[in-house]
């Protein structure tokens, strides 16, 4: 039996909106969070096939501080197009740093690979970005497959047509006052497990496509894996806090979130995920928090937040499209 997924969102971090864009051509989109008065963010990039922008100047090392927005697509690196349509809308609003003439909004962004859903043509741009913010609000973040998980996908290793539908979930935790959240984009590579049982809930599907194959078991007894595709997946995941932070615990959350990729997909930063996680600290809270504790909790709400994401997908079928179940079904089961 599965434990019940915490509920909670993003939105629960004061000072952070999110907004979906989601194509009705294919299953891809993107999704924008934005952070209008600025947030101290961090990342860290564990997989080996990322797709990334702005991610360099994160750096505790480098000069900015801040970002306005962070962006999450699909459409592997061409989706990285949905960062220009964010920059538009902030600078119209006059939102950046100011430089010089100009105040140049900073947008990190990264992106997952969704291009063998249907048309591979059609993927996020600027126009989609765009459209995300105009869709951002303080509401509960909408969760399955919509903006950057439209397109999602988990379970690959043994090939796209025995994989289940990936999609994107959100949770959040407050502890004394101080509230951190997650959300993340599923379209790991590996499959999606319980981390109360370590049993997978979606994943790579036996040959006949009736029961959850169990990834690591099959690798475990040598059975043979479809040929992989470099880059063809990606899990992205964003940690948020209203804590106090500088740029480099900022950086640690980051790094810590990434303990519950690990509790949730299996395997995990793989050669052929870009599994990238951002963290953001809006400070709105006023004060200071013990890093240990926040970054525990940044784990944990992630851990949650992957689990959301696949129980909230629907099945996905029709035509040129592959069909994938999704998690729903081997529950009712």
């Amino acid at each position: 039996m599965t434990t019940a997924p915490r509920a909670g969102s993003l939105t629960e971090v004061r000072g952070l909106r999110v907004g979906h864009f989601t194509e009705t051509r294919r299953p891809t989109g993107c999704t924008v969070i934005l952070a209008a008065n600025g947030a101290v963010a961090g990342v860290d990039v564990r997989g080996a096939a990322p797709g990334t922008r702005e991610t360099e100047l994160l750096a505790p090392t480098n000069a900015i501080e801040k970002v306005h927005a962070l962006v999450l697509a699909g459409g592997s690196a061409f989706g990285l197009d949905a960062a220009g349509g964010v920059m538009r809308w902030l600078e119209e609003r006059g939102i950046g740093v100011p430089v010089g003439p100009a105040r140049v909004p900073i947008v990190p962004a990264a992106i997952l690979f969704d291009l063998w859903i249907g048309d591979a043509s059609v993927r996020p741009d600027a126009a989609a970005g765009y459209a995300a913010c105009d869709a951002a609000s303080d509401d509960a973040v909408a969760e399955g497959n919509v903006g950057a998980g439209a397109g999602a996908s988990v379970g690959k290793l043994f090939g796209i047509e025995r994989a289940m539908r990936g999609g994107l979930g959100s949770a959040s935790i407050t502890v004394d006052g101080i509230t951190v959240a997650a959300l993340v984009a599923v379209n790991a590579i590996g499959d999606v497990v319980d981390p109360a049982t370590g049993q997978p809930i979606a994943g790579a599907r036996s040959a006949d496509g009736r029961r959850l194959q169990g990834t690591m078991r099959s690798m475990l007894r040598g059975e043979l894996l479809a040929p992989l595709q470099a880059g063809g997946a990606t899990t992205l995941g964003v940690v948020a806090t209203d804590a106090v932070l500088t740029k480099a615990e900022a950086t640690k959350l980051a790094q810590m979130a990434h303990d519950g990729f690990a509790r949730s997909i299996n395997p995990v930063h793989t050669m052929t995920d870009g599994d990238t996680i951002f963290a953001l600290a809006t400070g709105a809270a006023g004060r200071r928090a013990n890093l240990t504790l926040i970054g525990a909790i940044g784990a944990e709400v992630m851990a949650t937040a992957v689990v959301r994401a696949v129980r909230a997908a629907t099945r996905l079928a029709g035509p040129g499209l592959p069909t994938l179940p999704c998690a729903g079904d081997f529950a009712a089961a």
